[in-house]
């Protein structure tokens, strides 16, 4: 009686073991698998940033400081300031040598050369303005300054004749701060207006081409304190772009330098609308 007890012990151990090894050997590859629901997150753009007038690419340091302490890639691009088109395909030659998506941001001129720029360009996910012109197909910086009451600018200007017969524009330096930054600390301001780049009369007057705008969404960000674009055009042009408009209350045409915070953050929802 006890060696059947003790046989049928051996023969149920037994029978566990090749129940248990069978189970190892099946192949991980034939438990069933659990579906992954979650599409792989798209990359970050790139951010291009161009200054406009009277500006040059120390404009962006604040943004570019914040924009690459939340991950992304930067290029403070060096806008010619020589004309529409010419300054446009410069930026669209840069764009076209990044690898991946663009978000393109463009502050006062720089916006025309960004809405030149990003035309027909799959690239370009995002545009954004920063106190800047959203021009449409045949107008002009100027025209779109004038095209609503504010703007001081002309008065401050000082003219350079060159010596092929165009015309190079800054603003008389006493007048930069109250005219360009009166929100920027006084020596800052005064810093910008020894460094400032000109811009041709004749970029000022030229003519747009067709708009990447009309196909590419738009943020806008708009200060109210701004004497260079009247800020009533700045918001005509942004309701005329359905852009998605941020507003910053006193703030001057150099929103950029002294509210980095504001501009980077507009950028930011731009770009995080590309990634969705």
């Amino acid at each position: 009686m006890r060696t059947r007890t003790r046989l049928a012990r051996i023969a149920a151990a037994t029978a566990a073991l090749a129940a248990a090894a069978v189970f190892v050997a099946v192949p991980s590859s034939a438990a069933p698998q659990q579906a992954d629901h979650h599409a792989p997150a798209k990359a970050k753009p790139t951010i291009v940033l161009v200054h406009g007038a009277f500006a040059d690419t120390s404009s962006w340091n604040g943004e570019v400081t914040r924009l690459e302490q939340r991950g992304y890639q930067v290029i403070a691009a060096a806008n010619p300031l020589r004309g529409v088109a010419s300054d446009g395909a410069y930026i669209k030659a840069l764009v076209d040598s990044v690898d991946g998506p663009v978000v393109l941001v463009g502050h006062s001129y720089g916006g025309s050369v960004i809405t030149s720029a990003a035309l027909n360009d799959p690239k370009v996910q995002a545009l954004v303005y920063i106190a800047g012109f959203i021009p449409d197909q045949g107008e002009s910086a100027l025209g779109l300054t004038n095209k609503f009451p504010g703007s001081t600018l002309g008065d401050t200007l000082q003219q350079v004749t060159l010596p092929g017969g165009e015309t190079d524009l800054y603003v008389k330096q006493d007048l930069f701060p109250k005219q360009f930054a009166a929100d920027v600390p006084l020596p800052q301001a005064r810093q910008m207006a020894a460094g400032q780049r000109p811009v041709t009369a004749s970029a000022l007057s030229e003519l747009s081409g067709a708009p990447a705008w009309k196909n590419i969404p738009v943020w806008d960000l708009i200060p109210t304190g701004d004497k260079n674009i009247p800020p009533a055009a700045q918001e005509w042009m942004a309701e005329r772009a359905h852009a998605h408009t941020v507003v910053v209350p006193g703030a001057s045409h150099a929103v950029l330098v002294s509210r980095p915070d504001k501009v980077t953050d507009i950028i930011v929802s731009a770009a995080n609308a590309t990634t969705k």
